[in-house]
């Protein structure tokens, strides 16, 4: 069963921005790219170093592993370019009574 976590009230991510949450050991990172909200676990499949820390491109949703610069695309977890070849976990994220939700 998928435990809810609370991310922040929906006006505090407005898009460009991320945030990053814990859901007991597990970091995530919750994006929203144009106003759609996404979440993706805040570790590089490439050597489990953060990955949401580090710059990303709002208009294409990809997010950039700051340290050896693995892309992947934050609505899929799906890895696009090497050094990563395995994709990240996704969470769904949901807007509930003003406030944005992880459900891991």
């Amino acid at each position: 069963m998928a435990v809810a976590v609370d991310v922040c009230p929906v006006e505090e991510l407005p898009p460009g921005h991320v945030k990053i949450v814990w859901s007991g050991p597990t970091a995530i990172g919750v994006y929203n790219c144009g106003g759609s909200l996404y979440a993706i676990e805040d570790r590089c499949s490439h050597d489990d170093g953060p990955l949401c820390e580090g710059e990303w491109e709002e208009d294409a949703c990809i997010a950039i592993c700051p340290r050896h610069g693995a892309r992947f695309d934050i609505t899929t977890g799906a890895p696009l370019t090497l050094p990563a070849y395995e994709p990240v976990a996704t969470y769904p994220v949901r807007v509930e009574d003003g406030w944005v939700r992880v459900d891991v």
